[in-house]
């Protein structure tokens, strides 16, 4: 059991891999297990998890700088992606990140045949190239590398030329500083460096954008007050980004809920020296500059092979190791990798 700012995880040293599956503190799985077990013996009602579902989504908008009244409840990046990308219009031009991580990229792809066309662009170059296109959608920190996108840039973009601008923050919210006020649609999902189980995402919509998606879902559960909303016509959606909600996936949001609230009560400018100093840490002693992201791809012949003999969890994207510190990492971790790598 390892301790780390004011919370335990039951996880042992070599886990770097928050990037694809991130590890619950201890009090998220304690209500987990709480919740099933309620579950076997019949002790919950439906409306029990609406106290989850509403601070979850709190939660969220606290980490990303948005007020609770402009997010949405989903299950997944890519369902949420897809009603953005459903309300784009006509012919829309859409500029995206080479290499992106699909769930972004695919929904806008998918509207193809509404003459939607989707250009990629270096990284680099988005928030220069931006002003030429009606959307820009990409991660804030990329999945495949890490790499960070350039914010201020976009936010300038945004101001300027009216580009709508689309960041999915899966792989930053929990362990970067967010204040994404600005931004036209903030997506994010759960199950990474959030802690939480999978079948949580959320979806903040900026009021100047709120016209341009519809809710393709509509549910009982986006209705105004949904235990009212379960039989009949009218149509009787809430009034803010509720109207987006999915009915909740509930063991999901009674996780999301608890490793949330836990992760907005912590100092995110900690967190981010934390988990950037080890990653950075861990790239020095590999001969590599330093790069603010606490995510490390490592392009060196069986360096996942190699990793994994050594006790070391962490994945393998675009042919490369990819490895991820948060909250419940330590030094030892980084000797530990840095070992493995050093190994004949």
């Amino acid at each position: 059991m390892r301790e780390a700012f004011g919370a335990r995880f039951d996880v042992a040293p070599g886990y770097l891999d928050t990037a694809s599956i991130g590890i619950p503190p201890e009090q998220a799985t304690t209500a987990v297990a709480e919740s099933v077990r309620r579950w076997s013996r019949g002790l919950d009602k439906a409306s029990d998890f609406d106290v989850s579902v509403a601070t979850a989504r709190a939660m969220f908008a606290r980490l990303i700088g948005v007020p609770a009244g402009r997010v949405a409840s989903g299950a997944t990046v890519s369902q949420l992606v897809g009603l953005v990308a459903a309300g784009v219009p006509d012919g829309a031009r859409v500029l995206v990140a080479e290499q992106e991580f699909t769930s972004v990229t695919f929904p806008f792809a998918a509207q193809a045949e509404r003459g939607v066309r989707v250009t990629e662009a270096e990284l680099t170059e988005l928030a220069e190239r931006a002003g030429e296109y009606d959307v820009v959608a990409v991660s804030v920190v990329q999945s495949r590398d890490g790499r960070v996108v350039d914010l201020e840039g976009l936010r300038r973009v945004a101001r300027v030329h009216g580009t709508r601008v689309l960041l999915d923050v899966s792989q930053a919210a929990g362990w970067m500083p967010l204040h994404l006020d600005w931004a036209d649609w903030v997506v994010g999902a759960g199950y990474k460096w959030l802690l939480s189980p999978r079948g949580a995402a959320w979806l903040a919509v900026h009021p100047a954008a709120g016209d341009s998606i519809r809710p393709h879902s509509a549910n009982w559960y986006a209705g105004q007050d949904p235990w009212e909303s379960v039989y009949g016509l009218p149509l009787r959606l809430a009034a803010d980004a509720r109207a987006l909600d999915l009915s909740p996936a509930w063991f999901a949001q009674v996780g999301a809920a608890v490793a949330l609230s836990r992760l907005a009560e912590l100092d995110m400018a900690a967190v981010s020296r934390h988990c950037v100093g080890l990653a950075d840490a861990f790239r020095e002693e590999l001969g590599m500059p330093p790069a603010g992201s606490a995510i490390v791809a490592v392009d060196a012949a069986g360096a996942a092979s190699k990793l994994a003999e050594a006790g070391v969890r962490c994945s393998t994207r675009a042919g490369r190791a990819r490895l991820a510190f948060h909250l419940h990492n330590t030094d030892e971790d980084v000797a530990l990798a840095v070992r493995a790598l050093r190994a004949a």
